[in-house]
């Protein structure tokens, strides 16, 4: 019996690439621009595929000066000028090849957004375990109301489960708290599997989380919550911006961005621009118009320029289900102006008003929240389990608030960064540091008395040159050209 099967050209799977070239092709030009490095990817447009290029960029340290984005008929080409930590053009050969091989890296990635299908476990508590596990630590991710030294009580649960906290990542914006940490166990140094005891550190963390809130008030008890996940993590091979893009998911889940204190609307009857001053005396201005002839919504924020900018941005409205269809992005002096043309997942462009506000409050929020007023404190100490806990408890009880902090570990070294504030408001008295400074010694404090209007606080900085070192085994010599 002869069997005849339909003819299949082997080179069909290669039709798309035959047609538009490779699927997906990076570019680093160092000759068109006397100031910049101009990075270039060609490839077909996919859901968050915009979010991890701009990740990619800024988890490099690179500083993104101008962006030009165009996507029609499923394909789109990113032009963006960026520069180093240090406000050159990428001048050294071996930091080209490494940027350029984590920026071909992302054309491999096939998961490009965080999958909220993957599977889960719910607690009394109303937590979840989720089963991505990949690395040797558990991630915690905490949100809900925040009070003055409420992240104490949460490294202080910690210690006394026997917690070892190998990273963490912490914002307050609006009063509300978002927090990633990740832990390993204190007996054997490595993540925590056993089911009971998770549910034990959900179950002490989440009594703290909802320490304040009113037995009546439903909704505000609802809004705060504590998950457990086996999540990548720990370390400094760990990009930065992998923690930030929860910590904005966990914020915006929160709805920080309602209620937001003097706050003004430039006309009472246009609830699509809105200005809303910020610490440093800069106002954050937020349009949406439609694009009836191109049939896409129009967004264009100015603001002051910083770094990470982009990525706050485009990661809100990514989270909030839009597509960046095209996009101009340019900083004069340190003003920002960026301009987005989107539409809704499901490719609607006609939303109501109600929806427009939310969209302006979303955006000015994800600004906001790197706009730290107070000073800098960083400590560098041997890490052990309690030391974030003992930390901020000698902060807490001298009357500072943590508004923002970042704590990372390597070789057995703690490097911790703290934004604080007085929590009566006023200016941190330099006194109170200089005495905490003597009763931590011999643990190195710094201070760093940063603006609000600075490139806000990152986690212990790190160079191009130092990212280099780090992966220098891993660097391959099969790279593309240089123009």
């Amino acid at each position: 019996m002869m069997v005849c099967w339909p003819y299949f050209d082997p080179e069909f799977e290669n039709l798309t690439e035959k047609i538009y070239g490779p699927s997906y092709k990076v570019c680093i030009d160092n000759e068109s621009c006397k100031e910049c490095t101009v990075v270039k990817v060609d490839t077909l447009n996919k859901q968050g595929l915009l979010l991890r290029v701009i990740q990619a960029l800024t988890d490099m340290n690179l500083t993104i000066s101008k962006s030009y984005i165009s996507s029609d008929a499923e394909w789109f080409m990113d032009v963006f000028h960026v520069k180093d930590d240090k406000g050159h053009k990428l001048t050294d050969h071996s930091v080209v090849n490494y940027v350029q091989q984590n920026m071909q890296a992302i054309g491999t990635t096939k998961e490009l957004l965080r999958d909220p299908n993957k599977s889960e476990v719910d607690t009394s508590v109303g937590a979840v375990i989720r089963s991505d596990t990949l690395t040797d630590h558990t991630a915690i991710e905490l949100t809900g109301a925040d009070r003055p030294g409420l992240l104490s009580e949460i490294s202080a649960v910690l210690a006394d489960l026997r917690c070892n906290v190998v990273e963490a990542h912490a914002w307050s914006h609006n009063e509300y708290l978002a927090c990633v940490a990740y832990i390993s166990d204190q007996s054997n140094s490595s993540r925590n599997e056993d089911p009971n005891r998770l549910a034990v550190i959900k179950d002490h963390l989440s009594t703290v989380i909802h320490a304040t809130t009113p037995i009546d008030d439903t909704e505000a008890y609802n809004d705060q919550r504590v998950e457990t996940a086996d999540l990548p993590g720990g370390g400094r091979d760990r990009m930065t911006t992998n923690v930030e893009h929860p910590l904005h998911q966990l914020m915006l889940g929160s709805r920080d961005f309602e209620g937001r204190v003097g706050s003004v609307s430039n006309n009472s009857s246009s609830p699509s621009v809105s200005i809303n001053v910020v610490g440093d005396g800069k106002k954050i201005v937020v349009s949406i118009e439609g694009c009836k002839e191109k049939g896409y919504l129009v967004v264009r924020v100015e603001c002051k320029d910083r770094r990470r900018l982009m990525f706050d941005t485009v990661c809100t409205l990514t989270d909030m289900q839009y597509v960046v269809f095209h996009a101009s992005i340019s900083s004069h002096g340190n003003s920002a102006i960026q301009e987005y043309y989107i539409r809704h997942i499901d490719g609607h462009t006609l939303i109501s008003e109600t929806e427009k506000r939310r969209v302006v409050k979303c955006l000015e929020a994800a600004i906001e929240r790197r706009v730290c007023e107070g000073i800098r404190l960083e400590l560098c100490a041997n890490n052990r389990v309690g030391l974030l806990s003992d930390i901020t408890q000698i902060f807490r009880e001298n009357g500072l608030v943590i508004v923002r902090a970042d704590v990372a570990t390597e070789g057995g070294k703690a490097m911790n960064a703290f934004y604080v504030r007085d929590v009566s408001g006023s200016e941190v008295d330099m006194e109170i540091v200089e005495s905490m400074r003597k009763e931590i010694e011999p643990l190195a404090l710094e201070v760093r008395n940063d603006s609000p209007s600075s490139t806000s606080l990152d986690r212990p900085r790190l160079s191009l040159g130092g990212l280099l070192k780090s992966h220098i085994g891993r660097l391959s010599q099969n790279f593309s050209s240089i123009k």
